[in-house]
C-alpha cells in the first residue's frame, strides 16, 4: 500500500493542562503517513483519485484553530478520527510533537496508528 507523507506540519493551538497554558497558543509539529493506492491517480493524473494533501493540511490547521485540549493525547486521537471520517482514510500514523514543553528536551509527544493498513490483518484494539 502506498503512503502519502506530510512532515513537520506546524499548527498553533491552545493545548496544555496548566492554567498558564490555557491563556496562550502553543505550536505543535505533526508528521502523518496516510495509506492510499496512488495508482488510479497516477494513471489518470487526476487529483480527485488520491488524498489531497493540501486539503488535509488545511483541515488540520482548521482543527487546531477550532479546538483546545488539555492533553496532546486527546488532540491526536480526535484529529485522527476527524481525518479518517472526512477523507475516508483507512489507515494513518500520526506523530505529534510539542516543542519546548520540557526544558531539557527539544520536544515531547506521541505517535498513534489508527485503522487497518489495507492488505493486513486488523489491529486488535
Amino acid at each position: 500500500m502506498d503512503r502519502i507523507l506530510i512532515e513537520a506540519l506546524e499548527v498553533d493551538t491552545v493545548i496544555g493542562a496548566y492554567d498558564w497554558e490555557r491563556l496562550i497558543e502553543q505550536r505543535l509539529s505533526l508528521d502523518l503517513q496516510l495509506a492510499t493506492d496512488i495508482r488510479p491517480a497516477a494513471a489518470t493524473d487526476d487529483l480527485t483519485l488520491t488524498l489531497n494533501y493540501a486539503a488535509i493540511c488545511e483541515r488540520i490547521q482548521r482543527f487546531a484553530r477550532e479546538h483546545d485540549f488539555e492533553l496532546v493525547e486527546t488532540f491526536a486521537e480526535r484529529l485522527a478520527q476527524t481525518l479518517r471520517d472526512e477523507f475516508a482514510i483507512d489507515w494513518l500514523r500520526l506523530t505529534l510533537r510539542k516543542p519546548g514543553a520540557v526544558p531539557a528536551a527539544r520536544s515531547v509527544g506521541l505517535e498513534i496508528t489508527r485503522g487497518t493498513l489495507p492488505g493486513t490483518q486488523p489491529e486488535s484494539q
